[in-house]
């Protein structure tokens, strides 16, 4: 039995098994990097520190994306609805952005609100992409190669959803085909049963 999902899910850990869920198991989980990078209010916005729910399911992308990203947040906006208040109470989604340059706080937080107000953007400094690379990284997530320019060719970003458990560790990821029902069915047996 993983470690990480035994945390992840409470009390009923004794019955989650890999084979069980659609998303693919780490072992061991990656250690996610603490970095802090900016919210869509401006504020330092880190995947450890400021992650305190029970699961965090993470995507890293951009809002000018022609298909993949707004697919897979449509996706994990419609999971959202298909859990109970419990679950969903227990579960935030974070959507980060690997093209801060255009990508602002504003720009980001218009396209979320248009997915699920609820969602919570994440962004920093153009002129750092370096600090959102890094982060990524911690999560086995590809920017693509550096230009010259000092950034990254956005349309090179892998595009699985990492989740992050109250440890800071990412224990599962699933790839972009996952379906809402899917994500829904994995959340609702990672959280558990209430104790």
């Amino acid at each position: 039995m993983f470690a990480a999902l035994i945390a992840l899910s409470g009390c009923s850990a004794s019955n989650v098994k890999a084979g069980d869920l659609h998303g693919h198991v780490l072992d061991p989980p990656f250690e996610v990097a603490a970095t802090a990078l900016e919210d869509t209010d401006g504020q330092p916005y880190s995947l450890v520190d400021d992650t305190d729910k029970r699961l965090t399911l993470v995507f890293f992308g951009y809002t000018n994306c022609p298909d993949i990203c707004g697919t897979v947040m449509g996706n994990l906006a419609s999971a959202m609805t298909r859990l109970d208040d419990r679950d969903r109470g227990q579960v935030d989604v974070v959507f980060v952005s690997t093209d801060p340059a255009r990508d602002t706080p504003d720009v980001l937080r218009r396209w979320l609100d248009h997915i699920d107000k609820s969602f919570i953007g994440v962004t920093d400094d153009p002129g750092d992409v370096a600090k959102i690379a890094a982060v990524a990284k911690s999560v086995a997530v590809g920017m693509g190669d550096l230009l010259p320019t000092g950034g990254y060719d956005v349309d090179a970003h892998t595009t699985q959803v990492t989740g992050i458990d109250s440890d800071n560790e990412a224990p599962i990821y699933w790839g972009q085909s996952t379906s809402s029902l899917q994500f829904a069915q994995d959340i609702h047996t990672l959280l558990g049963k209430p104790s």
